[in-house]
């Protein structure tokens, strides 16, 4: 019972096999195998990564781009003061197409080519791309494919791949499902509603978010947003995680301008370029003609315009160039106007120069000489140093010798006696000269600064021109000093002029203009609002009371130059104002007018400017009273500001052929406002 049992050499106890020499032998055999497999595998991981590793890795970049996206954010809006919507961005797609997924199957070509077409991409053009481009997977074929155009073509490939598949289509054979490759990047795209209203002011932004003059250059980083996120990445379980980073949508900003105050402001600087086009020499009404509308109590600009006008949607459309003057080589106006045909030869190094002019802001970036718009301010510089008294009287001969040069009044024949009222009245250069020289230079060129000529005015808009290197100081010339006193020899800008003039009507309250009253989140809550800021004290409140008056006999006086100026039923006051360009005697001027209204109780300034009309006598004023008198004819009654003044028959024919009613309810009309005809 307790022997071993021997069963053909297996030797067993218990039941239990053993194993012999030659199952061990078998046993590293494998082993052996199983190691070699493993060295073999090993070395070829290694020249795998060594010779294709950076192939491999490039391959798989490309799959996790379509983890690994960016979301955009929305630029904030623009809004007039009323909340007319400006500026806004609306969501768009670019069309993405992947050559490697098109190029998969043979058939899957044609019908994606077919789409892509259908898309508005022109069918051989990305044929070309595709086939030349095998491993490409992203390249943008449209750029800004509107949201109602996207989903028609999706609803119209996602009913054909319902056909298909009721109607069990081959395969191959397949028009909707076949279509590969084909994707869409989600964007925003800036866009302004109303074509080219308020375009110098608005600016506009191109690709990036990136703004072009006017407030989107000025505000950009308050427009723009931070862009979100989203990426996927791999767990430990190899299961694929996404997280998404939601985008920060930029800022709005809500204007002091009024789109209804702007858009006639436009309408009546077209009507000008329209008016006077091809009168003297083909092109537009004038080189150029400015207009800004200006609360006088806060520095709130209503409307701010300047010709021509372009499209921000469009804005390299060089059709907007036509009529404009031709530059030289230093980008100075020459005699030369732009013709259609100019437009279609001109070089590619020209261009930026001629669509920089176009986008440029007549009324801040533009500096002229301001002619006698100035000779308020000299009067009230008089008064404040008490240098001039209101009742002095000048005379005036037609013309002064100083420093050996002849300076000449319009009226070269002489004005005789005129009192400083009627020396405003009258225009007269002489009178002017005689009061700069009671105030001498000390005095005159502190008031420059004091009214802010040659300096900033700090208005929110980009590429506001500085001409502090043509104001004079206190080592002026006699000469300079008489030529400065009524506007000639100094330049200033369109928003330097009335910012200072509005501080001599309203009491002498220098208002720093602005044109954003506040900054709105994406959700419409206040971030910030720009309340009205005094900058600094530039009269008296009686001194500001005598301009006034001497201003409004301008308008009102029998000889006052801007009576042309006077819109039915209302008394105003303002200054006209000539200027000779340089080189002097060329027979080419600016003309301008700037005026207030009510007279009694200023609230609204417009100032118009016309450089070189396009006429043969261009000193006539006539070209911006005409504008500034139409102007205040639409904007007083929509502002709530009711005529004070009788209106004649003739006064009410105009006012119906503009559509505008007569709010005067006194007396009948008299001839209060006949005069003579008067050849200034």
């Amino acid at each position: 019972m307790g022997r071993q049992r021997v069963v053909k050499g297996k030797q067993t106890r218990g039941g239990l096999k053993r194993f012999t020499i030659s199952m061990q032998r078998k046993l590293a055999v494998l082993f052996v195998m199983v190691l070699l497999a493993f060295i073999v595998l090993g070395v070829r991981l290694f020249l795998i990564n060594r010779d294709n590793g950076q192939a491999y890795r490039m391959q798989v970049l490309s799959q996790q781009a379509y983890e690994n996206q960016t979301i955009p954010y929305k630029r904030g809006r623009i809004v007039d003061c009323k909340g007319t919507v400006l500026a806004d961005s609306q969501l768009v797609y670019n069309v993405i197409v992947d050559s490697k997924a098109i190029l998969e199957k043979d058939y899957y070509l044609e019908p994606t080519l077919d789409a892509l077409e259908s898309l508005g991409i022109n069918r051989e053009r990305i044929r070309e791309y595709i086939t030349n481009h095998e491993s490409s997977q992203y390249y943008i074929a449209r750029k800004n494919l509107s949201y109602q155009d996207r989903k028609a073509y999706l609803d119209k490939v996602a009913e054909g791949i319902a056909r298909e598949k009721q109607e069990r289509t081959p395969a191959a054979k397949r028009k909707y499902d076949n279509i590969k490759g084909i994707w869409f990047e989600s964007g925003y795209a800036r866009f302004y509603p109303h074509g080219d209203l308020a375009c110098t002011v608005l600016g506009f932004s191109g690709s990036g978010n990136v703004g072009t003059g006017g407030l989107e250059e000025y505000y950009n980083d308050t427009l723009n947003g931070i862009a979100g996120r989203r990426y996927g990445y791999l767990d430990e379980g190899l299961n694929m995680e996404q997280t998404t980073i939601e985008p920060t949508d930029g800022n709005n900003l809500v204007l002091t301008l009024d789109a209804n105050i702007q858009s006639i402001v436009q309408k009546y600087l077209s009507w000008h370029n329209e008016e006077y086009k091809n009168m003297e020499h083909p092109g537009l009404g004038s080189n150029n003609v400015g207009c800004i509308v200006m609360d006088v109590n806060n520095g709130d600009i209503l409307a701010m315009a300047g010709t021509p006008f372009y499209d921000p949607n469009q804005p390299y459309d060089l059709a907007a160039l036509w009529g404009m003057p031709k530059l030289d080589e230093a980008d100075e106006v020459t005699d030369g106007y732009l013709s259609y045909t100019d437009l279609l030869v001109m070089s590619d190094e020209d261009k930026p120069r001629y669509l920089n002019a176009l986008w440029r802001n007549f009324c801040i970036s533009d500096y002229y000489e301001p002619g006698s718009t100035a000779k308020p301010f000299t009067v009230a510089a008089g008064l404040e140093t008490a240098t001039v008294d209101p009742d002095d009287k000048f005379y005036c001969g037609g013309r002064l010798m100083i420093d050996g040069f002849e300076i000449k009044c319009h009226n070269t024949d002489g004005d005789g006696w005129l009192s400083v009222g009627e020396a405003v009245e009258w225009s007269c250069n002489v009178c002017l000269m005689e009061m700069a020289k009671l105030i001498g230079k000390e005095n005159f060129t502190q008031f420059q600064n004091i009214f802010n000529f040659g300096l900033k005015t700090g208005i929110d808009l980009a590429d506001e021109a500085r001409t502090d290197q043509f104001v004079s100081d206190s080592s002026m010339t006699d000469s300079m000093l008489a030529t400065n006193s009524f506007g000639q020899n100094f330049d200033c800008t369109m928003i330097q002029l009335i910012t200072g003039f509005c501080s001599l009507i309203n009491g002498g309250n220098y208002y720093e203009p602005h044109i954003v009253k506040k900054i709105t989140s994406p959700t419409g809550a206040t971030l910030k609002t720009f309340e009205p800021r005094v900058l600094k004290k530039t009269v008296s409140e009686a001194t500001s009371e005598k301009i006034r008056e001497y201003t409004i006999q301008v308008v009102e006086g029998h000889f006052g130059t801007g009576f042309t100026a006077r819109p039915a039923g209302y008394r105003i006051g303002g200054k006209t104002g000539t200027a000779e360009t340089l080189p002097r005697f060329n027979g080419e001027y600016i003309v301008s007018f700037i005026g207030y209204a009510p007279a009694e109780d200023p609230q609204i300034a417009v100032y118009v400017v016309v450089d070189r009309p396009n006429t043969d006598e261009q000193d006539d004023p006539l070209f911006a009273t005409e504008l500034v008198r139409s102007i205040f004819a639409e904007v007083l009654p929509y502002k709530g500001i009711y005529m004070s003044e009788p209106v004649t028959d003739e006064e009410r024919e105009e006012l119906e052929e503009l559509g505008l009613s007569v709010t005067y309810t006194g007396d009948e009309p008299s001839d209060k406002w006949e005069f003579d005809e008067y050849d200034w």
